[in-house]
């Protein structure tokens, strides 16, 4: 735990330090050499960020870092504020792959080919991947601020469109509200024990000495919750998610969707399973919150959804359902649970960019987000129209895609946890969200447009990037066991017992 400089502590933070050597390479790219073509900065970045995830999961294949038998003294660096567990690769490996994609797709989008949109992008993923490696509350904040506020710069990245201002400024006034009664409840912690480890912090509230202070723990607990549940857009904080998703930039939508939402449930799964709460997960006052914040995400995002005109509010909706989903696998605090829950938002990143990435190019034809612009869609754009029924399928778990194997696995460890009910409930609330997913895909196949005729143009850059996100829906929908047993033996972290 010694905060000095070695060979294993470079190689703890290489991924982190690589996305600053690439955030430097990309302002030097742009400044020195100036492309002709502005989407350039777009391509280096995608190449970089692939680069460095080819580094991220080299280090793991080849030179086993983080190696799954290390002990918990060998994966704790920087002074015990960083561990470099499998947990930490896998949301790495999440956050990377929507960073690749992202940059691929934003190519399509004219206004968003500036130095500043790919640099803040960089930015939050480095905030992102050290909210996923964190275990000190001090270093948590520090991770958060740092993804947050690149992804207020970014949801207002419009400067001139009132949509994206409004949609900057909610997202920025919410968070910074959320963020302050999380770090209020952080320092209730510290103010009581005069730690901030994590790990730590767990030893102690484990002993019986702690007990006189329950009740404050349990206040503390219900404050971090409010910044963890704005983070994952879970109810009652999911108010920012419809009115942000759809005024901020398209791809950028995609990418806080996703990258934002793993983020947020990775520090979920540190603070509420291995550091704070696990060791007092016997007294079930927190529990009991969370259960019913899972069961109302699960119920409003997706009779909400049904409602919806605008694509990018239904998916915004929908994405507060799958919240809900996911959350399930922490609320069973099983090892299979909080694996499957790893395993959803994995398959999650690649299933939301592909749907938005079909957005993005349908908007740039049509000039707007509507349902019905997507009318007729297989007959524009058969390769679009393909693109998104894989996504709508995986993302109402309809077989064989990703998205079936991700509710699988949360609904079985949630019976095998006893909570055959909770588990009921997401089954019938998957069966409402297939009412407007298979709308999504009656509008492209069954309903006529105007434009019929008129193709819809789709770049290299964003066409590479759609087969990449299709490929992983279909490669973790038939080759499920190899990617769920990863996360599953990356949650053995949270339950070291």
């Amino acid at each position: 735990m010694s905060p000095n400089i070695t060979v294993s502590w470079a190689l703890a933070l290489a991924p982190e330090i690589a996305l600053m050597v690439l955030l430097l390479l990309v302002l030097v790219y742009e400044k020195l050499f100036k492309p002709s073509d502005p989407r350039q900065v777009g391509v280096f970045t995608a190449w970089g960020a692939l680069a460095v995830l080819v580094l991220t999961a080299a280090l793991y294949w080849i030179f086993r870092q983080p190696d799954p038998f290390w002990s918990m003294d060998e994966s704790v660096f920087w002074g015990g504020m960083i561990r470099n567990d499998l947990v930490t690769f896998v949301f790495r490996l999440m956050f990377l792959a929507a960073l690749v994609l992202t940059s691929l797709l934003s190519l399509d989008v004219p206004r968003l080919q500036k130095l500043e949109y790919y640099a803040l992008l960089i930015t939050a993923t480095i905030g992102f991947s050290l909210m996923a490696a964190s275990t000190d509350l001090i270093m948590i904040y520090v991770a958060l601020e740092t993804a947050s506020i690149s992804s207020y710069l970014l949801a207002g990245f419009y400067s001139g469109e009132t949509r994206s201002s409004e949609a900057g400024m909610k997202y920025f006034v919410y968070g910074a509200f959320t963020t302050a009664v999380m770090l209020y409840g952080m320092s209730l912690i510290y103010g009581v024990t005069g730690q901030t480890n994590l790990y730590v912090l767990g030893n102690m509230f484990s002993s019986e000495q702690m007990a006189g202070v329950a009740p404050l723990l349990l206040l503390a607990s219900v404050l971090i919750v409010v910044g963890f549940a704005f983070k994952t857009s879970i109810v009652p904080y999911h108010f920012w998610a419809p009115d942000v998703y759809e005024g901020a930039p398209t791809p950028f939508t995609g990418f806080v969707s996703t990258a934002s939402k793993a983020a947020g449930f990775a520090v979920f799964l540190r603070v509420f399973l291995a550091g704070v709460l696990g060791p007092v997960s016997a007294n079930a006052e927190w529990w009991a919150m969370l259960v019913g914040m899972c069961v109302i995400t699960m119920i409003l995002g997706n009779f909400v959804a049904i409602y919806q005109t605008n694509v990018k509010r239904l998916l915004a909706y929908s994405s507060i359902a799958q919240a809900g989903y996911a959350l399930i696998g922490l609320i069973t605090l099983t090892q299979d649970g909080s694996g499957a829950t790893m395993f959803y938002l994995l398959m999650y990143v690649f299933t939301n960019i592909a749907a938005f990435g079909v957005i993005i190019l349908v908007s740039n034809a049509t000039g707007s987000d509507e349902l019905q612009d997507l009318s007729g869609l297989n007959r524009r754009s058969p390769f679009l129209a393909l693109v998104m029924l894989f996504a709508v399928l995986s993302l109402g778990g309809i077989p064989p895609t990703a998205g079936f194997f991700g509710k699988f696995f949360i609904f079985k460890a949630a019976i095998d946890a006893g909570l055959w009910w909770l588990a009921l409930v997401g089954i019938l609330m998957a069966f409402v969200g297939l009412y407007y997913y298979l709308s999504i895909i009656k509008y492209m196949y069954l309903y006529r447009s105007e434009q019929d005729d008129v193709a819809i143009p789709v770049s290299r850059g964003a066409r590479i990037g759609l087969v990449i996100a299709v490929a992983f829906i279909i490669y973790l929908g038939v080759s499920a066991n190899s990617a769920f047993e990863l996360t599953r033996q990356a949650a053995a972290a949270f339950f070291p017992g």
